[in-house]
């Protein structure tokens, strides 16, 4: 059997009573598993208790998962007005500073919807806490009320920047994808380059510009069925090979 890069999956606490348990949604162990081409591997919210080192020498690449939780508005400088619960303290504690660790580091990483407000946030940046309540701004979010195949269905298009990474995986300049998010990024934090924008201007894509390792972070959630979808399985599979070559560069 070959071997496959392992690829770290960020976990949220989740109070299950009455006990806390680490939980990630199986979508997201899909994509890894065959999106990626890798084995995934569950990264508890241990905040510092984390071995950072240690878990990045063995790992190949992170993904950033969603969850229905927000980062506490004190991490990016908001006020406790804009605070929109549910939080998880312990993985905003444990992801914001792996995630900077990483990128130092050239682990290859995917952030997606919630890790994609991380890396932002790790950064500098700041979010939009209810974006339906930004003048100009749309509301992003699902009807929850749907079946799961109709909430993450192509909601509207992104236009993708000429020169962006995700530009090399689709045939045209904009591409339909799914949105199921409250908050988005407001000010984009340092270094970050954006790789795609919604029609209302929202920025629902970028990179960490001087990474020297695929640093991708999306505000959609291309996990959803990633095989069905060409863009969605084209942005897992540049993820698998940048952790495979990171792989065979460790060997």
């Amino acid at each position: 059997m070959k071997r496959r890069p392992l690829v770290g999956v960020t976990a949220c606490r989740r109070q299950l009573d009455p006990h806390p348990f680490n939980i990630v949604g199986q979508k997201y162990i899909d994509g890894v598993v065959s999106g990626a081409d890798a084995m995934p591997m569950v990264i508890p919210p241990l905040a510092e208790r984390l071995d950072t080192e240690t878990l990045l020498n063995a790992l190949d690449g992170i993904v950033l998962t969603g969850s229905p939780s927000n980062i506490e508005p004190h991490r990016y400088g908001g006020s406790e007005r804009d605070s929109v619960p549910p939080h998880d303290p312990l993985r905003d504690a444990t992801t914001l500073d792996l995630l900077r660790n990483a990128v130092e580091r050239s682990v290859p990483l995917l952030a997606i919807c919630r890790g994609c407000q991380e890396v932002n946030v790790a950064y500098g940046g700041t979010l939009h806490a209810q974006l339906q309540h930004v003048e100009g701004l749309v509301e992003h979010k699902e009807d929850d009320s749907q079946p799961l195949d109709e909430q993450y269905a192509p909601a509207h298009d992104i236009e993708l920047a000429p020169d962006g990474v995700l530009a090399g995986f689709a045939d045209s300049t904009s591409v339909a994808v799914n949105s199921l998010h409250t908050q988005g990024v407001a000010k984009l934090g340092h270094g970050l380059a954006i790789e795609a924008r919604a029609p209302d201007g929202l920025v629902e894509a970028f990179r960490v510009a001087d990474s020297p390792a695929f640093s991708l972070a999306v505000q959609w959630h291309p996990e959803w069925k990633v095989t069905e979808n060409p863009f969605y399985h084209a942005i897992f599979q540049a993820f698998g090979k940048a952790c495979s070559e990171r792989m065979r560069s460790r060997v």
